[in-house]
């Protein structure tokens, strides 16, 4: 009994060492480390999620994705390349109404920006492309914008020695299709411009100015947040063009193909003018705007977005706030972005 009492005694002595232990002080390294921690800035609970400084990618395919992106040499006649339709200097996007492709043909439809594309859950105004080389793949062949046959690309690629030593160095088996609009997309996926509201979102109250915030604050009482949210500000769903108000009635102008959206992906008669929400990021440097490409002003964007999507008769405050804050999400895009840089 006695040796019972005793082994019992010094199980207790040493759970009480072990907590004495574990409530010590921490050592200052770990207590410094701790407070840095708590300095670490924080992302706002906000339906905005900021952008990161920067994504992890292949350099050298990235590179290698960058000349492909600049090369008039994808397209059947040698005079257009992606850059053509989402050009750097225009905020990933074209300064036309909408895309002027191979001959001097127009297309149906207004070129969204590239601009952190990578962000969007699917690619196209339509959805058609699941990902970023899925969509690569689609202009190169489509008659009225690249016009050119993939196998003749590939050939020319294979012709040229510097394309098919880098092509030979990054993948096992050269120049493909595959590879080519792999390398695109790898390009496009570093193309992320963190902005002023990022700054703002992260904790830094003075990244941003007072009307920008107050713009903010009206955006989401309106209800833009509803499509417009998450890291991209859109580009997370499909919502219908005019939900509350028919904006092709008011457009009046025909109807087109274009015009039907999702539809003519799905066929699903319930999805007839649902588009993909556009990304408002760098929007400030993208007219003209709305997938028909009608709209010159980011004012008379925000106006026709509050009759025809919130049902909202915006005033001239509440426009201009909102387009003070959409200024705020211009970003700069990486050092890489340009051929030579």
């Amino acid at each position: 009994m006695y040796q019972m009492k005793w082994a019992l005694l010094m199980v207790a002595a040493i759970a009480v060492v072990g907590c004495t232990k574990k409530e010590a002080p921490a050592p200052a390294a770990e207590e410094a480390a701790a407070v840095e921690k708590e300095k670490a800035p924080v992302a706002a609970v906000e339906p905005i999620v900021p952008l990161p400084s920067s994504v992890e990618v292949d350099m050298d395919k990235v590179l290698l994705g960058r000349s492909l992106y600049h090369d008039t040499m994808l397209s059947g006649d040698g005079t257009v390349a992606c850059v053509t339709c989402h050009s750097l200097d225009h905020g990933g996007a074209e300064p036309r109404k909408t895309s002027k492709g191979i001959g001097g043909q127009m297309g149906p439809i207004n070129s969204p920006t590239v601009l952190n594309s990578g962000y969007n859950f699917v690619q196209f105004w339509d959805g058609r492309a699941k990902d970023l080389q899925e969509q690569a793949a689609g202009p190169v062949a489509n008659p009225i914008e690249m016009g050119a046959d993939w196998d003749k690309v590939v050939k020319r690629l294979k012709k040229n020695k510097e394309y098919a030593a880098t092509f030979a160095k990054l993948y096992d088996d050269g120049v493909t299709q595959a590879n080519t609009t792999d390398a695109i997309a790898e390009y496009e996926k570093s193309l992320i411009t963190p902005s002023r509201f990022d700054k703002f979102l992260l904790g830094d109250q003075n990244a941003i100015s007072d009307a920008e915030k107050q713009g903010y604050a009206t955006f989401k009482e309106v209800g833009c947040t509803a499509c417009h949210t998450g890291i991209n500000v859109g580009g997370t769903m499909f919502q219908k063009m005019g939900l509350v108000k028919d904006y092709f009635a008011g457009r009046g102008t025909p109807l087109t193909e274009a015009d039907m959206g999702r539809f003519n992906v799905s066929k699903n008669p319930a999805e007839k003018h649902f588009f993909k929400v556009p990304s408002l990021r760098n929007i400030e440097l993208t007219p003209p705007y709305l997938h028909d490409g009608s709209q010159s002003t980011l004012e008379s964007t925000v106006k026709i977005m509050g009759t025809y999507q919130l049902g909202r008769d915006l005033t001239d405050a509440q426009v201009n706030g909102i387009v003070s804050f959409l200024k705020s999400l211009t970003g700069e895009l990486p050092a890489h972005a340009r051929p030579g840089s």
